[in-house]
């Protein structure tokens, strides 16, 4: 068995918005989901990445800033040189600095994309407003920098505790097609058509779609399986879909990232990357 963790990570953990873990075993074509649970702090979170391995963990935010940004910027050339010398800006001067450049940019050309992005449809991890990625950033790589774990692709050592990044909105498109809304931020904005769609996606994690698309299929109880339905936020959800790409990973040669990836900028696990 190997041990799989899936992490929603949160550039402010509080009781009221948590980092969401889904602590797993893959037993052969099975993902069996252990046990859920929320991280009130950035210590708590620390503390996990320092678990003994050997277990992968696929976590939900940009490993990365994009290699033009590095570039123009005039950052290391490494991922762990960037991501001391963006520690040693400290928070409001990182966010300075982004805004300052996003807003010299024209038009169309203010937040650049990584290529894993582009496959993806993801949000350029520059971004500090409405879905503020970029504040992930600066809260997470150097947190998983300083953990002595292995990060795939961007710093990879001898280490039992492998770490890839996730994307759970990439998990549901691969699994339905299409990604429909099933989360916003707050209960009151919730419709049926939000808890339809998490039911959705929950049920499609133990049919033949999941083993189709992912080699395996997740195993849940009967109440894990309400939590998931009923957290309004999807944050749950998305850590078991964020273990579900970590597992998938864990049995593809380099952890199912390219041989041509760009270490500097990260990757998504994902088959459809």
């Amino acid at each position: 068995m190997e041990r799989i963790r899936g992490i929603d990570f949160t550039s402010r953990p509080s009781r009221r918005k948590p980092i969401t873990v889904a602590e797993c075993e893959l037993d052969g074509g099975t993902l069996r989901i252990e046990r859920l649970r929320s991280l009130t702090c950035f210590l708590d979170f620390e503390s996990a990445l320092c678990n003994p391995g050997p277990w992968i963990a696929g976590i939900d935010f940009p490993f990365g800033q994009p290699r033009r940004l590095i570039k123009e910027m005039g950052w290391p050339d490494t991922w762990m040189g960037y991501v001391e010398q963006v520690v040693g800006m400290e928070k409001v001067g990182f966010e300075d600095e982004m805004a300052r450049y996003i807003s010299e940019r024209p038009e169309g050309d203010k937040e650049h994309k990584r290529k894993a992005d582009q496959l993806t449809g993801g949000i350029s991890p520059m971004r500090l407003k409405f879905q503020p990625v970029g504040k992930m950033f600066f809260q997470g790589a150097p947190r998983i920098a300083a953990s002595g774990a292995s990060i795939v692709p961007c710093a990879p050592c001898e280490s039992d505790r492998v770490i890839v990044e996730a994307y759970p909105a990439q998990a549901v498109k691969t699994l339905l097609g299409k990604k429909p809304g099933y989360k916003h931020d707050t209960k009151s904005k919730q419709t049926d058509e939000h808890t339809e769609a998490r039911r959705r996606i929950v049920s499609s994690l133990s049919d033949e779609r999941c083993r189709e698309r992912y080699g395996l299929t997740v195993e849940l109880n009967q109440a894990d399986r309400a939590r998931l339905i009923d957290d309004a936020t999807g944050d749950l959800l998305d850590a078991v879909l964020c273990a579900l790409q970590a597992a998938w990973a864990s049995g593809q040669p380099n952890y199912g990232v390219p041989d041509d990836c760009d270490s500097l900028e990260g990757w998504i696990v994902d088959p459809l990357c």
